[in-house]
This record gives structure tokens, C-alpha cells and sequence, in this order.
């Protein structure tokens, strides 16, 4: 009896990849579910596929780890998908018999789950959690502009939810001024955000009619949000408690109403100008002052009965100590000195670069026109610490303001127009956002042509191309700094004169050295060539003596083969003599491994195609600047 391919004898343990790894089908199996389910809980968990060496079931298996099912195995969450649904049986069993009041029971007492569980596990530190939440923010972004659609089963609930947690992340990097680059493309705008010491970089879409694809699996993209939501509350938790400020934050429902929700959550945790220029404001004038009014009254009276109880507190406790203040004069003291104390140590918590975007926008009141992205630049605009308003209820101030610097307008206006300010282009904000420097507005006045919007996320070092207007902003940077650049084309000429006698002094023994030892070396070569020649060709040493070149040849030619391929080899003299650098990057090639050998010639290839970029960078540089050039060419030549 012949005995199978795979054959095992009982008794006997799996080895290898065998015991390593499972089919997908086996994982069902095992934990009795369908596929779907089985997808859901393997995403919650942050459980992948994996792919051994030997595929012992077949090339088109998808496999998992053995460990990683039986970690899903004994997960709670498994447990309580299955009673679910069981009682989604019973409440379907109720609806069959027309017993509505059971139905509505057995919903309202439905059982309920969390993933906080999950979070914790997966991330044991905060810093972990910040790592990996570049994906959790664009995923939350993209579904707050997303519809609440019953064909694709996209719940209102999950928009709604990640709509406040998107408005919380951006008024927590608004209020800690945390943000760092932006970026408009195609696909919307980028952002990066410094907390907590990790960078956090995220995707919004543009604010336009989401037009929702049949080729999307939702359900997939459901299970992470639902997630995600979880662990960005977790981090928004975190943060907000860090700072000292509430959370979740009080969302002001007028300004709600009207459209703008960022500005409603910062009403509450922003900075205290923030405070004063909505209370100052027109909040007054948005809508239903009825039933909001006596909401707002409310929350006020609460408020200051929770701020006298606070202070009687106080009172008691400065009268145990036997140190109560006389004069109100002194009270108004000490709270000044408390306050600027908190300022300072505030200030010293704070980085460099914290502190420069803080001030960027200080002193700047912007009015944001109704056709350009509001929020986003609202965002942008008090994170650097601007102060922005819009055309609309519920605005800080109004357009007539005037001390109004900046108007952001897409489109020129046909109203009455302010020569106290600048209407200047979206670009701009997001421009001086990255650079750090209060641009000149002369290129993006309404009207004209914009300059190229460079992305803050292309190293220009490391690309090996430098756009013309990078170097603008450098040079502006520089100016901006303090830090004297030479202008483009000009060199300080006693810089040149040190370095050319530097390079003359240094170079003259150099280069006569070298000069000397490569013919020293090439003469020696030369020599021992020809004497390996002679000695295979059998010509004896007295008659090499002799310089007949006639004699010499006629004997070459009646040598052997292999003295006949020697003389043919070009001599070593004629062969180009390579430099010390390229003899020891040859020589440390030959010592390498294959495999080190493999990597190095695949880096030297994408430095090559890097540098073939780059010169097609430049040649269409040069190219649309001829192109200009005979454009202005042939307008003048019309006009004369």
C-alpha cells in the first residue's frame, strides 16, 4: 500500500509552514461564521492575511496565522455577535406574528456593544495611537461630507459622528496652534499637524457633491469608521484633558444652525479674542432668540452659579489660612500676576515653532468671501493666529468693517471696495501658512495669474530640483529672518577672491603630483607590457636589445596564438585612466554579496531616473520660458 503525498502518521505533530498557517476556509470553520462577519472581525481586531514561503494549499488561498485565529477565537466581541443575532431573530419573529408592541420592546431594550476594549489593546501607549492616526482622520473627514444614503446603508449616525469628531480634532490643532503644512490638490487639501512630538498628516475632501460609486464596498469601509470613531474620541479625550478644557466640547446650536459648526466649537475652548469678538459680535442676531435665548440664559446662570460657589470656596479656604485679602485692589493684583505667571509658563512649554506659527496671522483680520472654501481657510487662519469672519449670520464682524486687512476673494467683486485692505487669492493664506512669512500680495491680487502652489511636502534637497519661485520664498525667508542672501546671479567678490587663491595654493602641488605619479605609472606599465610581449613570443633578451622594429615584428607574427591575441590587446596605455573614486567604488561592488550588489545597482537606477526627472523638469522650464518670450514677442510686434 503506497502511502500519500502528505502523509502523517498519527500521533504525529504538524511541522512547518503546516503548523504555521491556515486557509481562510479552515478559519471559518473553525469559528463558525460567514465571510463577512469574519472580514468585520478580523478588521476590528487589525488582523491581516499573510503570505508564507510554501503555499501547501494552493497559490489562490488566502492564509492567516494559526495564533491570530485563536486570538480571534476567545474575542468578547464574537460572543455578542451572536447573541445579536439571536435577538435579531426574536424582534423578526414578533414583527411575523404582528406583535408590534414586543417588536418595539425588544428594540428599545436592544443589547449594546463598545470597542474601547480594542483600542486598548491594540494601542498599549498614546503615542502609538498618534502614529497611526493619519488613516482614522481621513477616513472621518471623508465620510463627514458624505450623505446619509439608504442604498449604499450609509447610517446617519455615522455621519453625524464623524462631523463633531473631525470639528474637535480641528479646533484642538486650532486652539494648540499645532498646525504645521497645508496643501490644496485635486484630491482636496492636506494637512500636517505636530502633537504631542509625532506628525499627522490628513486628507478633507473639497466641499462639493459627493457622487457616491457602485464599485465601493461600504460595509468594509463602515467597519472602519465604526473603529476609527472609537479611537479618535479616545485620542480627542486625551488631548482636550491635557489642556485643561472640556470635552466633549459645547457646540453653540445658533452658529450650529447657521453653518459653522468649526467656529461654534471653538466658540467654547478657543482663545479668550475668540470669546470676546463672538460675544461682542452679532451672535445676537442669528435666529430664534425664543427658545435658544433662554438655552444660552441657562447655561450662563449655571455658569456663574458654579463660578460664586467656587469662589466661596476659596474664601473659606484663604479664611483657614488666616491670609484674607483686605482691598479689592490686591485681589485685582494677585489675579493679574496668577495670569501672567500661567502666560509665561505657557510661553516656555511652547517650541520655536509653535511660537512663529502663533504669531504669523497675529494683528491680521481676515473676510472670507462667500466663494471660497470657508472652513478650510478659517482653519488655516486661526491656527496661525488670524482672525477671520464671513458673509453670513452668526459672522464675528461685518464686511464694512474697518479694520479689516485681507479680503479673500475668488471673484471680483462689484460692491463697494475698501482701499484700506487687500483682495488677495485663497492661495495666498495657504502660501504664507507654509512658507512662515507674510508673502507680498502683488502676485496674487484678484485678477491676475497665481504663482505655482509648491507642495511643503517635496523635499527639493533630496529631488535635486529647485522650482524658480522656491528660490523666491527662500530668499524671502531669509529676508524675513534677517539673513542677508546675495541676489540671483551676483557673488560677493572677496568671497571669490579667497577662494580661488585658496584653490590656486592648493591645487599647484596637488596637480603636479598627480601629474607625475601618472606618468611614473603609465611609463612602468608601458614597459612591463612590452617585456610580457617579447618574453610570449619567444624573442630573446639580447635581440629585444636590439631595436630593430622590422626583426620584432616579422618574429610576433610567426609566434603563437596566444602571443598573437596579447599583441592585438589594446595596450594599457590606450585604455582611460580611472580615477581613485571609481577604483573603489569597483573594487567595494566586487566585495559585496549579490544581494547587497542587487540593492546598490537598484539605488543607483532610481538615482538615475531621479536625475532624468529632473532634467525633464528643467527642460520644460526652458521650453515654456522660450514659449513666453515669443508670445510677448509677437504682442509687441502687433502693437508697433
Amino acid at each position: 500500500m503506497t502511502k500519500a503525498k502528505h502523509y502523517r502518521p498519527p500521533g504525529k505533530r504538524k511541522e512547518g509552514n503546516v503548523a504555521k498557517y491556515t486557509t481562510r476556509n479552515k478559519a471559518l470553520n473553525r469559528l463558525q461564521l460567514k465571510l463577512p462577519e469574519f472580514r468585520r472581525l478580523c478588521i476590528l481586531k487589525g488582523i491581516h492575511p499573510r503570505e508564507p514561503k510554501k503555499k501547501f494549499e494552493g497559490h489562490n488561498k488566502t492564509y492567516y496565522h494559526v495564533k491570530d485565529i485563536n486570538f480571534l477565537a476567545h474575542e468578547p466581541l464574537l460572543e455578542k455577535s451572536r447573541e445579536l443575532k439571536a435577538y435579531e431573530r426574536k424582534i423578526k419573529k414578533a414583527r411575523a406574528k404582528r406583535n408590534e408592541h414586543l417588536a418595539d420592546r425588544l428594540e428599545s431594550n436592544r443589547p449594546s456593544y463598545t470597542l474601547d476594549h480594542l483600542v486598548k489593546e491594540r494601542y498599549p501607549s498614546f503615542v502609538d495611537a498618534l502614529r497611526d492616526l493619519d488613516d482614522p482622520l481621513t477616513m472621518l473627514h471623508l465620510f463627514a461630507v458624505l450623505p446619509a444614503d439608504g442604498a449604499h446603508k450609509i447610517p446617519v449616525s455615522h455621519t453625524q459622528t464623524a462631523r463633531r469628531l473631525a470639528l474637535e480634532w480641528q479646533a484642538l490643532i486650532t486652539r494648540t496652534h499645532a498646525l504645521r503644512k497645508c496643501f490644496v490638490s485635486v484630491k482636496g487639501i492636506y494637512y500636517q499637524a505636530e502633537v504631542g512630538g509625532q506628525k499627522v498628516t490628513w486628507l478633507t475632501p473639497h466641499v462639493l457633491s459627493q457622487v457616491l460609486p457602485s464599485d465601493v464596498d461600504f460595509r468594509v469601509m463602515l467597519t472602519f469608521v465604526e473603529f476609527y470613531e472609537t479611537l479618535v474620541g479616545f485620542v480627542n479625550f486625551k488631548l482636550y484633558h491635557d489642556l485643561g478644557l472640556q470635552y466633549p466640547p459645547i457646540l453653540d446650536h445658533r452658529l450650529e444652525k447657521a453653518a459653522a459648526e468649526l467656529f461654534a466649537v471653538m466658540r467654547d475652548m478657543a482663545s479668550e479674542a475668540v470669546t470676546e469678538q463672538v460675544t461682542d459680535g452679532k451672535l445676537d442676531q442669528v435666529t430664534d432668540e425664543h427658545t435658544e435665548g433662554e438655552e444660552l440664559s441657562k447655561r450662563l446662570a449655571e455658569s456663574q452659579a458654579r463660578l460664586a460657589s467656587f469662589q466661596d470656596r476659596m474664601l473659606v479656604m484663604e479664611k483657614e489660612k488666616g491670609r484674607i485679602p483686605s482691598e479689592t485692589g490686591e485681589d485685582a493684583r494677585d489675579a493679574e500676576l496668577a495670569k501672567e505667571a500661567k502666560n509665561l509658563a505657557e510661553d516656555e512649554e511652547e517650541d520655536a515653532e509653535t511660537k512663529i506659527c502663533k504669531q504669523l496671522f497675529k494683528g491680521l483680520k481676515f473676510f472670507l468671501g462667500r466663494e471660497v472654501p470657508r472652513e478650510s481657510l478659517l482653519f488655516v487662519i486661526r491656527a496661525f493666529g488670524g482672525t477671520a469672519s464671513w458673509e453670513g449670520e452668526g459672522a464675528p464682524f461685518d464686511e464694512s468693517d474697518e479694520s479689516i486687512t485681507h479680503q479673500i476673494v475668488d471673484r471680483p467683486t462689484k460692491g463697494h471696495r475698501f482701499l484700506s485692505r487687500d483682495y488677495l487669492q485663497p492661495q495666498w493664506v495657504y502660501d504664507c501658512s507654509n512658507t512662515r512669512v507674510i508673502l507680498p500680495g502683488d502676485l496674487y491680487l484678484l485678477g491676475r495669474v497665481p504663482p505655482p502652489h509648491l507642495s511643503p511636502f517635496v523635499d527639493n534637497d533630496v529631488e535635486g530640483y529647485l522650482p524658480e519661485y522656491a528660490e523666491t520664498l527662500k530668499r524671502l525667508q531669509a529676508a524675513a529672518s534677517k539673513h542677508l542672501m546675495p541676489l540671483p546671479g551676483a557673488e560677493d567678490a572677496d568671497m571669490e577672491q579667497a577662494l580661488q587663491l585658496q584653490v590656486a595654493a592648493a591645487g599647484r602641488t596637488q596637480d603636479a603630483e598627480e601629474t607625475l605619479r601618472e606618468k611614473e605609472a603609465i611609463a612602468m606599465e608601458k614597459e612591463y607590457t612590452e617585456d610580457l610581449t617579447k618574453e610570449l613570443s619567444g624573442i630573446p633578451y639580447s635581440a629585444s636589445l636590439q631595436k630593430n622594429p622590422q626583426a620584432t615584428s616579422m618574429i610576433v607574427e610567426e609566434g603563437n596564438d596566444d602571443a598573437k591575441l596579447q599583441a592585438a590587446e589594446p595596450s594599457i596605455t590606450e585604455q582611460p585612466v580611472t580615477s581613485e573614486a571609481d577604483e573603489a567604488t569597483r573594487m567595494g561592488r566586487m566585495m559585496m554579496t549579490r544581494k547587497s550588489r542587487g540593492l546598490y545597482d537598484a539605488a543607483k537606477m532610481g538615482n538615475a531616473k531621479k536625475k532624468a526627472a529632473t532634467e525633464l523638469l528643467k527642460e520644460r522650464k526652458r521650453k515654456a520660458d522660450e514659449g513666453k518670450h515669443e508670445t510677448k514677442g509677437k504682442r509687441s510686434g502687433k502693437l508697433t
